[in-house]
């Protein structure tokens, strides 16, 4: 699934220099794995939120691409309603989260019944995107009748394909850069996710033996990871190597 979001501005834009410069909400009005995907089972709206960088995960709305009217993701993130809204919070319990049921127990705020109410919006169903027990990224989908069984169970299965599929040319641009990982860093784990030892990524890459060990050591602290391996799968993860 490595096609591109359709927004009003490319991710490969040549003034989107880092990622403060990427604009937070992105909008799209097509999509061609979203709209295979609305042709299986159909809805109104979808919003892919929340990137596996510190700072750009799901709960913030620093990073959304959608179809939703923009007015109503701009009205929504200027009354910061994302710091009220119950679906939000329930949706960092990492769990499939369907707003009927969570406004069958929390009362809906005013302004949140406004807002949606004016823009049509409806029945919002959301999947979260997990590393562990981190909840880094969502995707919503929103359509006037709810979702049966069948659907959903659907849904939840595409969804972090979809999140990958979508955010990737973000995370391919500006990741490393992000995260600071330097070339060296990358290099050799790179060479170690061929399943290389240190030696061999010490011929592979011209790096002194030591070199290698520094800058795997490093890039495992700047990962966040426990070991090698973890370092491994994560930068694979993310995009960072291939």
């Amino acid at each position: 699934m490595a096609t591109k979001a359709h927004s009003s501005l490319s991710p490969f834009s040549p003034e989107w220099r880092d990622l403060n410069s990427v604009p937070r909400h992105r909008y799209f009005t097509s999509n061609p794995v979203v709209d295979r995907l609305r042709r299986a089972v159909p809805f109104d709206h979808i919003a892919i939120s929340g990137l596996d960088l510190e700072g750009y995960q799901f709960g913030h709305g620093v990073s959304v691409d959608t179809d939703l009217p923009p007015a109503y993701v701009e009205t929504y993130a200027r009354e910061r309603l994302y710091e009220i809204d119950p679906f939000v919070k329930a949706a960092l319990s990492g769990k499939v989260v369907i707003e009927a049921e969570v406004f069958a127990e929390t009362p809906r705020p005013a302004l949140l019944e406004r807002v949606t109410s004016t823009f049509n919006v409806h029945n919002r169903t959301l999947v979260p995107v997990m590393r562990s027990s981190v909840v880094y990224g969502a995707v919503t989908f929103m359509r006037e009748l709810p979702f049966d069984s069948e659907e959903l169970a659907f849904l939840t299965l595409i969804a972090p394909s979809l999140h990958a599929d979508v955010t990737r040319p973000l995370m391919e641009r500006f990741a490393v850069s992000h995260l600071r990982l330097s070339r060296g860093e990358v290099a050799c784990l790179k060479q170690a996710s061929h399943g290389l030892t240190s030696e061999g990524i010490a011929r592979a890459t011209g790096y002194q033996n030591d070199t290698v060990n520094s800058y795997i050591k490093s890039a495992i602290k700047k990962l966040g990871a426990a070991n090698r391996t973890h370092a491994i799968a994560d930068a694979i993860r993310r995009n960072l190597i291939h």
